[in-house]
């Protein structure tokens, strides 16, 4: 079902703490706000914005997050910024266009008196610090960087619990897909360190200013059993990104790089009890940890 045509449970608009369509962006302000700072969306930034309230709203309650701390990353002209704020999410939103950054506090509190929102003008692949720790990422990513920022979070983050973002729905599907599978790769092992993500819905063009040329989707994770220590994430990902450096390779071949040695990398493979003549899309997550534990001990 596309999140754009989810029923509203009970048949009605769920109108958040601040209540009203004028708690939220119309497309007729968010065209007007464009307008005032002269701005024309980039593709630089992968600059989308949402002109949907309805589509706002369904995004906000499939995310889960009322009253908790989130990060936004590229809240634009604030569309979904103002969606979270509704729900009474504590608001860190990081933007890296400067207008933007600069306008957005005055929009959300012309809107939204008394919205708890801190905007943080840095490049989320690069952000450290945020003012307080979030619970949770919720956002429209660009479409360019979405894969490295949300990793990038989530590394840095350790108290994120929850993560719901829309992109692009090749991204979408590569983050949600699993072992064998022809979308399955480095992203899709990466991510499931955190825990399972799945698709949580479809997105129609529609209600994107300017419209994309492509289809987008939600897709989101909930936190999973701790899978170890970070220095054990790192030997895995290393691991991971031998393997599909060099997708077409058996992973005797592909991860001679990261142990030394066609030789050496089959014998951790063997420790591991893992077939060396199997390609790196044929493993889920355990298996690479299995092979970087078994390096790490060689």
């Amino acid at each position: 079902m596309s999140i754009d045509e989810a029923p509203e449970h009970g048949g009605q608009q769920h109108a958040g703490a601040h209540g009203g369509s004028e708690a939220l962006l119309g497309a007729a302000e968010i065209r007007a706000l464009a307008a005032r700072l002269d701005l024309t969306p980039t593709k630089r930034w992968g600059q989308n914005f949402v002109v949907d309230a309805n589509t706002v709203r369904r995004i906000v309650r499939t995310a889960d997050v009322a009253g908790r701390d989130v990060v936004e990353v590229g809240p634009g002209l604030g569309s979904l910024t103002l969606g979270l704020t509704e729900a009474g999410a504590r608001v860190a939103a990081v933007e890296i266009d400067p207008r933007l950054a600069e306008l957005l506090p005055e929009t959300v509190a012309r809107k939204q008196p008394g919205a708890r929102l801190e905007v943080v003008h840095h490049d989320a692949l690069t952000i450290e610090a945020l003012p307080f720790a979030p619970e949770a990422i919720v956002a429209n990513l660009p479409y360019n960087v979405s894969v490295p920022v949300l990793i990038h979070l989530l590394e840095r983050f350790p108290t994120i619990e929850r993560a719901l973002v829309m992109v692009q729905a090749e991204v979408g599907h590569r983050l949600a897909a699993k072992p064998g599978s022809k979308t399955y790769g480095s992203p899709s092992a990466k991510v499931a360190w955190w825990g399972p993500w799945a698709l949580e819905g479809d997105v129609s063009r529609q209600i994107f200013w300017p419209v994309p040329n492509v289809d987008s989707v939600l897709v989101g994770f909930r936190r999973g059993p701790s899978m170890g220590s970070e220095e054990l994430r790192r030997a895995t990902f290393a691991v991971i990104d031998g393997a599909f450096g060099q997708r077409r390779k058996m992973l005797r071949q592909a991860l001679a790089g990261v142990f030394g040695s066609s030789a050496e990398a089959t014998a951790v493979l063997e420790r591991a009890g893992v077939e060396p003549t199997l390609r790196g899309e044929a493993l889920a997550l355990p298996d690479f940890i299995r092979i970087a534990e078994a390096g790490a001990g060689g």
